[in-house]
Formats: structure tokens, sequence, C-alpha cells
């Protein structure tokens, strides 16, 4: 027999030494928990269950900062009644300050209440549109590497009249947890929709270039035409066609959409379908002007076109022109560069309007170049605009170079090397090289 002397120890002591183990498995369980998944609603849900089932509570939830509405908001509400957590979940929302769970968000620190009748902050209203009744309550906020992310809340436990100090640490540890894990979620979520967005864009531009004529350079007798077009973005909405509506006639297009992205790129594939319908033997830019301007006019609201359009006669070197509220060209021949600041009509797609024709006759040699706002609206680092005057001055420096277009494009690359391109970049020359 053992000579030891025999040790009694207190129950209530081993009641809460197996408390703690439990709570020590609940965090390593919930730790796996969050280090297994990204998927950000299983994390969400799946870790206040296991919150609420082992700390014994009647409810739990969480509250999700919004930045843009700096509200918090139910992401996650976990009570005996699935209606009660669908009412907040759909109708309750907190300003940062309100209530018990905004005062957590607005001062970023955790509070343990253990009488929410007493206490002044307690907001009265979501208890009363659910039914439940609050009566002790752990708030904890939620903080990541970028700020608040929202407030954590567990809720009445069942077999006592309140949460202690010591139940509000176990909280706030699964809490720093369950910040960072959430934090991650996001950002796998945004990246994966990032990258769908990304390969999305890639497509969309692909699409949109084949609307595009297969070829920048066209050639008909006397006429050639050669054009770039560089997207700000993926997508954009600078045009450039090439059109032969009759014999020996080639229409030349060029057009920028208002605004950038995905919805001027959708506009722009639609002018150019209407483009190529409504030129179809059709030798007067202002006919093609105006029914195109009347298709444009159920355009989305603050969607509108500026264009110019002119049809060469490709063996005599004759142009017509219209012009829709775009910028003016220059016309390079003789020896001397002249800015063409024609007659113009209002951009496409704003009203009805008859658009005035510009008649000019090219001699051998000489060359149109036309361009969008994207050239002479780009910005060095410094923030100053390059300008139309500075273009006009490049171009006279420039007007004996075989290649313009690649030339002005340089030009506008040097200007604003090392910011991002702001908007889109399209240049066409037509070069008349006189009778046969």
């Amino acid at each position: 027999m053992s000579d030891r002397p025999a040790i009694s120890v207190d129950e209530t002591y081993l009641e809460g030494i197996e408390k703690k183990v439990e709570d020590l498995k609940m965090i390593m369980e919930v730790s796996v928990i969050i280090s297994s998944t990204l998927d950000f609603n299983e994390l969400v849900t799946v870790v206040m269950e296991k919150a609420k089932k082992v700390m014994d509570a009647e409810a739990c939830s969480i509250l999700f900062y919004n930045k843009d509405t700096n509200k918090l908001e139910f992401e996650v509400a976990l009570c005996k009644e699935e209606s009660a957590s669908e009412i907040l979940k759909k109708t309750v929302t907190l300003d940062i300050g309100q209530g018990i769970a905004g005062w957590v968000a607005e001062n970023l620190q955790p509070l343990v209440i253990t009488d929410v009748k007493a206490d002044k902050r307690f907001y009265q209203a979501a208890d009363k549109q659910t039914g439940f009744v609050t009566k002790s309550i752990i708030a904890v906020p939620l903080v990541g590497r970028s700020g608040l992310i929202g407030v954590a809340e567990i809720i009445n436990p069942k077999n006592k009249d309140f949460f202690s100090e010591y139940d509000s640490g176990i909280f706030q540890t699964l809490c720093r947890g369950v910040a960072i894990a959430i934090e991650n979620a996001r950002f796998h979520k945004e990246s994966i929709e990032r990258e769908k967005l990304r390969q999305e864009l890639e497509i969309a531009s692909s699409i949109q270039r084949s609307f595009l004529p297969e070829s920048p350079t066209f050639h008909k007798n006397n006429i050639t035409v050669s054009a770039i077009n560089i997207s700000a973005k993926h997508v954009g909405g600078d045009i450039y066609d090439f059109i032969e509506p009759s014999e020996d006639k080639v229409g030349v297009f060029i057009g920028d959409v208002s605004g950038k992205g995905i919805s001027a790129a959708l506009y722009m594939a639609k002018i150019i379908s209407d483009l190529r319908y409504t030129s179809l033997g059709i030798d007067s830019p202002d006919v093609v002007m105006k029914r195109l301007n009347s298709n444009l006019s159920n355009a989305p609201r603050g969607m509108f076109l500026t264009a110019t359009y002119i049809i060469a006669d490709t063996v005599k070197g004759s142009l017509s022109i219209a012009v829709a509220g775009h910028p003016p060209f220059f016309l390079i021949g003789k020896g001397e560069v002249r800015v063409m600041d024609l007659p113009s009509g209002p951009p496409l797609g704003i009203m009805p309007v008859e658009y005035p024709v510009t008649m000019l006759e090219l001699d051998k040699g000489d060359r149109i170049l036309l361009l969008t706002d994207g050239a002479f609206d780009a910005k060095n680092k410094n923030g100053e605009r390059i300008g139309f005057d500075s273009i006009a001055r490049f171009v006279k420096s420039q007007s004996n170079r075989e290649s313009l277009i690649q030339a002005v494009v340089d030009h506008v690359n040097d200007f604003s090397k090392g910011t991002e391109r702001a908007d889109d970049l399209t240049l066409v020359e037509l070069r008349f090289d006189g009778a046969v």
C-alpha cells in the first residue's frame, strides 16, 4: 500500500477544470475549421454555431460593417426561431454608436452586459420586431488589418443568469481567430471575383475587337487608310471602321462613345452594327449620320457618340465629310498642316438634327489625320494635359514621317510615361496617292 496521503479535490474546482479543458478543445476545433475553409458563408455560420453550442447560449450573431452606408448589418443570426433570424438579417441595421453592437463598433472595445434592461445602450427595437428576449450579452469587435470588420455577439446563457468575465475571455479569443479568418475569406473571394472579371474582360475585349475591321489597313485604287486603336482598359468606347458603300468609294468612320468600360464597349458594338447596316449603298455621309442618329435616339441616358464620317472617291480623291461633335482633324499637304474644324452637328444620340456636309478635294500626296480626344487629353505625372495645340505642333514637325499615326502614339506615350492611360486612343490616317 502507498504511504501517500489521500488528496481530496473540491468538486466545483474539478468542474471548472473540465470546463476549461472543453473550452480549449472548442477553440482548437474552431481553429481547425478556420484553417480548413476559405468559403466565406460556410466559415462564419459553422464557427458561430460551434460557439453557440459550447457556450450553451440561446443565440449568437455577427453584424458586418458596411463602409458604404456606415451601418452594421446582420450577416449571421442564429436563434431558436428561424423567423427571428430572417427578420434580423432583412430589416434590422444599426448606426455606428447605436445599441450595444454600435457602441462596441465605435469604441472597438468588448462589452459584457449582465442585464441589458439596466443598460441605456441596449437597442430594444430588435427584440420587439423578433419577439426574442435579450437578457445578457457579450459583444466583441471584429477587427482586421484593414480596420473594423463587424461585431460578434453571444446572447443569453441557458443555465445561468448572465455571462461571466471568463466567458468574455473565451469569446474574445475565439473572435480574434474569426476576424482573421473572415478577412482571409473575403480576400480569397475578392481574388476569385477579380480573376473571373479579368477573364470576362479579356473575352469582352476579344469580342469587341472582332467588330473592328479585320485589318487596320485598307487600300483601294489611290486611297490608303491606316488605323490604330488602343483601349485605356481591356475594353473601350473608341470606334473606327472602313466601309465600301459603292464601287470606287470608301467610307472612313471614327467615333468616341461617352464613358468607358463595359457599357461603352456594348454601346460601341451596337453602333458599328447599325453603321454597317445604315451605310449600305449610301454615298452621302449626312444621310448615314442622320439615320445612325435616329437609331441611337433610344440610347441609355447619358450615352452618346461623337463621330466623323468621310466618304472618299478612291480614284479622284474627292471627299464628302459629316461631323457630329467630334474634334477637328488635320489636313497634311503642300508643305503645310491645316487644322480642319468643320461645321458640325451635335453628337449622335442626343437630338434629331440635319448634319452639314463639307466637300474637300485632295491632291496627290495629301493626308488626312483623324483622332479621338484620348490623344490630346493624355496627362503626364504632374497632371498636366498635353492639349490639342501641342498635338498640332507635333504633327506639323513630323508631317514628312511615313507612319504619322505611330509617331503620334509614341509622342503621347512618351508624354504620359509613368501614368495609367485614362482614355482610349484612336488615330486614322487617309492618304491619297494621286491619279494612276
